[in-house]
């Protein structure tokens, strides 16, 4: 057996309930705890006298243990541990807060390394510091994100044995004339480094050569995926009809210059032979939905089916609708195919579908799912694509023999990021709003005038508006200090929106309380919705023009300007009215850019240099694994260089059956199975 692929119950200390701890965090076997990154390091190498620690820094100290612990109980919640320390330099308290485990371990007269933040208000302190005995090796040390119940002292020991046991056995996935080239560390090294480095330059190297293999695996995975399509028998040609001519005159509205020419990218790959994978950005309120249909237009217009996958039924049900609108005239059948339809209705639509009596079905997750079957599928479009993903989207594709595919997406993500999220599509850009689109007036404010935001909120419930009203959490927490849902919901209903309508919105809910409560906003039946994001991906309220958000400063902007998105679609004034709750001046500034950029282009390239891929996706994009060492775009360079050899190697016939590279296709196809893509995708 491969040594990576050593279950971590075989590594000392971890025993049934460490293992279920482990395999709830993702961590299966040996590899997966050697690619558990440290989330940052300290430099133990230099130590401070006792009595110049710095304030409010995390610091080092050589001192003698002096007498035994002090406990104190504060309250319910908090207990101090204090341990009365000392150099040669004076005296002070090693401190930890609800721990008393650490303090019980140190013996009286000895001496230790101590690691903790200074404090130095009232007296002098190391508070929550590690410590290590004072003969063991002082350098640049990994601190490690704690995992549930798993702490970063325990993530350091199960790594560390880790490392012994894996130490000058794996398998580098990079064959040494190419870690020559890119001036890359072998991978023994590099593992060892990135968990312990030598010094600074050896961390910098081991750091370079995993993210490295981190884009290089990820890329090559993409472009094979979008190789076996490329690869299998030819695409459909759908050639151009009068129909599309018909269609733009009969539109109440021009095209902007924009939706013209990703219509026509469109339609340059929809009539040449080779499979279209597109995907389509755009962001709130560009167009993307007329450009959807009229390229399910084409594609009825030469004899095939279409269908329109997107996440939600409410969604589905708004779409159908558009699209029925929107072919008012045309010998076009639609067909709407959510997971609330009758068995029996169901069984028709199936029919319909099958037997080439519908042309273009909309649906949500139930057009992948169960036994249903296309006469003819010629066009799979795919709405709000980082809900599905890699998986969804190769199953519906399945439906049909070698669809086109169009992905379309409202959040906007930067072109660095969507190079990573999306390598398996040609890329469309919708950079251009329709004339005459109500701006949304937004204005970020302190928690202190919330009386006022309400109070104006009420007034505009008053003339018959509707709004949004967003919080980071549903109920209180000791964690996070932050204005739950379920607690303002109720302060609103009693003192500022009493009278009205209110309803709570949250993630807890099943699917179809969801639906059921949006349905009712939609209609008018509700006043105002107090909710998580879980209105993020939403519908076309067009009577709702506030939205306020609460704790603005717990979300990425990228996120803030799509709950922004979700007002200003109808002809009503709409405002979007961030309250911040931090008194961090750098909170604020960042809040304050809403304020005056409404491209979300702009606002995502921000947002990704300021928070990370990771954090400004907000959820996993399905089928592809999350970065666990690569940073965007702060990676870039290292991202342009593993591309030009995942293309270079992808391009080569005979690559795959090639010895020097068999490392890594057994490293891209774990890849593929691990984030549960089809079989024969790679």
């Amino acid at each position: 057996m491969d040594i990576l692929e050593m279950p971590v119950s075989g590594i000392k200390g971890v025993g049934p309930k460490k293992q279920v701890y482990l395999h709830s965090a993702g961590i299966k076997t040996l590899e997966d705890l050697l690619y558990y990154f440290p989330r940052s390091y300290e430099d133990r190498s230099r130590l401070y006298p006792l009595v110049q620690i710095p304030h409010k820094q995390r610091v080092g100290v050589r001192a003698r243990v002096i007498g035994g612990p002090v406990e104190k109980r504060i309250n319910r919640r908090l207990t101090v541990i204090k341990v009365a320390i000392e150099d040669d330099s004076g005296r002070g308290w090693a401190v930890w807060f609800n721990n008393p485990y650490p303090a019980r371990q140190l013996k009286t007269g000895s001496e230790y390394l101590f690691f903790g933040k200074g404090d130095r208000r009232f007296e002098i302190q190391l508070l929550n510091p590690d410590v290590q005995k004072a003969d063991q090796r002082v350098g640049i040390v990994p601190v490690y994100p704690s995992r549930g119940r798993l702490t970063p002292g325990e993530f350091e020991r199960f790594i560390r044995t880790a490392l012994e046991l894996a130490s000058g056995k794996i398998k580098d996935v990079f064959p040494e004339e190419i870690r020559v080239h890119y001036d890359l560390g072998e991978i023994n090294y590099c593992l060892k480094n990135i968990h312990y480095p030598e010094d600074y330059n050896s961390l910098r190297q081991a750091r370079r050569r995993l993210v490295f293999q981190e884009l290089f695996l990820l890329q090559m995975g993409l472009l094979q995926i979008k190789k076996s399509v490329e690869d299998v028998e030819k695409g459909i040609f759908f050639a151009e009809k009068e129909v599309e001519e018909i269609f733009l005159k009969k539109l109440p509205f021009d095209l902007t210059a924009a939706q013209k020419r990703v219509y026509g990218e469109i339609k340059k790959d929809m009539e040449s032979s080779r499979i279209m994978n597109r995907l389509v950005q755009g962001d709130v309120g560009s167009g993307k939905t007329v450009i959807a249909v009229m390229a399910l237009l084409k594609a009825v217009a030469n004899g095939y089916q279409g269908a329109l996958m997107v996440p939600t039924e409410i969604l589905a049900e708004q779409h159908y609708s558009t699209l029925t609108d929107l072919l008012k005239g045309f010998d076009v059948k639609a067909r709407l195919l959510t997971g609330s339809c009758s068995k029996k209705e169901r069984e028709r639509i199936y029919s319909d579908i099958r037997e080439g009596h519908a042309d273009i079905i909309v649906g949500t997750h139930s057009l992948v799912q169960g036994p249903l079957e296309f006469a003819r599928l010629g066009l799979v479009v795919t709405d709000e694509q980082h809900r599905f993903g890699v998986r969804q989207r190769a199953l519906l594709f399945g439906k049909g023999k070698n669809p086109d595919v169009l992905v379309m997406t409202a959040t906007p993500i930067p072109r660095t990021l969507a190079l990573i999220l999306y390598g398996d599509l040609d890329i469309s850009i919708i950079d251009e709003m329709p004339p005459g689109r109500k701006t949304v007036e937004t204005y970020a404010v302190d928690k202190k005038i919330r009386d006022r935001v309400y109070k104006f909120v009420g007034r505009q419930l008053s003339e018959g508006r509707q709004a949004y009203i967003v919080c980071p959490l549903i109920e209180e927490s000791d964690v996070i200090e932050a204005v739950p849902a379920a607690v303002l919901y109720e302060e609103l209903k009693r003192k500022y929106l009493k009278g009205y309508r209110i309803e709570l919105m949250h993630g807890r809910m099943t699917g179809l309380q969801k639906e059921e409560i949006m349905r009712e906003f939609r209609d008018g039946k509700i006043n105002a919705l107090v909710s998580t994001t879980v209105v993020e991906v939403g519908v076309n309220v067009a009577n709702a023009n506030i939205m306020v958000i609460e704790n603005a400063e717990r979300f990425g902007l990228a996120q803030l300007h799509q709950l922004r998105g979700r007002v200003g679609r109808g002809k009503y004034q709409s405002y979007c009215i961030l309250v911040n709750h931090c008194s961090s001046r750098v909170a604020g500034e960042r809040i304050k850019t809403l304020c005056t950029i409404s491209d979300g282009f702009k606002i995502a390239e921000k947002d990704l240099t300021l928070r990370g891929p990771g954090d400004f996706f907000g959820t996993r994009q399905h089928g592809l694994p999350d970065l666990k060492i690569a940073r965007l775009p702060a990676d870039m360079d290292i991202l342009k260089d593993a591309q030009q050899l995942a293309l270079k190697i992808i391009k080569q016939p005979d690559a795959r059956t090639d010895a020097k590279w068999r490392q890594a296709f057994e490293k891209i196809e774990k890849l593929c199975n691990e984030n549960n893509l089809p079989q024969g995708t790679i």
